[in-house]
């Protein structure tokens, strides 16, 4: 599913105009994405939880040369789905 069939199937369950479901899924992206930036955690019920995740600074390898290289320390976004969500694709 893309994001156009999720606005589609949001607009159809809310029984929402195309237009406020696209701009209701854009604010909910925006908020998600500007509570990660300031390093907090959200939780949606029967949904799961998005957080972000401290990676540490690793040595690889070029795949190319197998030369080894410096990966620096980074953040990264996390979802861990709930158990509702974790039964019903289990199902």
């Amino acid at each position: 599913m893309n994001k156009r069939e999720l606005i589609e199937a949001v607009s159809a369950g809310a029984g929402l105009e195309r237009g406020v479901a696209a701009a209701a899924l854009d604010a909910m992206v925006g908020a998600i994405t500007g509570a990660l930036v300031a390093g907090e955690r959200v939780a949606i019920p029967g949904l799961g939880t998005f957080e972000t995740r401290g990676r540490a600074a690793r040595t690889g390898r070029n795949p190319q040369t197998g030369e080894p290289i410096e990966i620096p320390a980074g953040t990264a976004a996390a979802f861990r789905p709930g158990t509702a969500l974790r039964q019903a694709v289990n199902a």
